[in-house]
């Protein structure tokens, strides 16, 4: 099982992150949303050495032009799609790519089938109001019939009160975001760390 920090925004956390072991840190390029970074935070990942950490870029419906300069300049990084695009779309660019399926109800998991280039496919809280970062848990139940080990992240609203259950599900990632943070877009290392120390002791159990 692997985890992934994301909605990070500066240095410090992003340093953290890496030395304590996340497997991935993804950084929102989406315009609407509080999390996305900023051009000067951009420009120094182009030379940060993310040690043995994947970074995860994550779009909302972009345009070419934007998704390829993230190519261009970390070529080796995973592009996650948050919004409406299409398999084709996704795998235009040649690389490794996650799509994320937001879940209503079960209906919703049919999406999965669309998405057969992707390299993973990330389930998040549906909502009408927004692509993502809701901070809300969808209905865990309704994953009873997927094999959570075979390339699904589960995301939405997973925090210290609830990652243990959301291990117990045994799905290939954890995304964490909103649930080690202080306040909105404000990453808490001291969360960080505690996610990330329940995170390992639940690998051992």
């Amino acid at each position: 099982m692997k985890i992934k920090i994301c909605g990070i925004s500066n240095t410090e956390i992003l340093q953290y992150a890496c030395e304590m072991g996340a497997d991935f840190t993804g950084f929102i390029m989406a315009d609407k949303s509080p999390r996305k970074i900023s051009k000067d935070f951009l420009a120094s990942l182009k030379n940060f050495d993310f040690q043995k950490t994947t970074p995860v870029f994550v779009f909302v419906n972009p345009t070419i032009d934007e998704v390829m300069k993230i190519v261009t300049s970390i070529p080796k990084s995973i592009l996650q799609f948050h919004g409406d695009e299409s398999n084709e779309f996704c795998k235009q660019f040649n690389q490794p790519f996650w799509k994320a399926i937001r879940v209503e109800n079960s209906k919703s998991l049919e999406q999965i089938h669309d998405f057969s280039s992707a390299e993973a496919l990330l389930l998040e809280t549906h909502s009408i109001d927004s692509y993502g970062g809701t901070g809300k848990v969808f209905d865990w139940s309704l994953l009873k019939k997927i094999e959570l080990d075979k390339q699904f992240i589960l995301a939405g609203g997973i925090n210290l009160q609830n990652l243990s259950e959301a291990i117990s599900l045994k799905p290939w990632c954890i995304d964490l975001n909103s649930g080690v943070e202080s306040s909105l877009a404000l990453k808490d290392i001291n969360l960080i760390d505690q996610a990330i120390t329940i995170f390992k002791d639940g690998q051992l159990n």
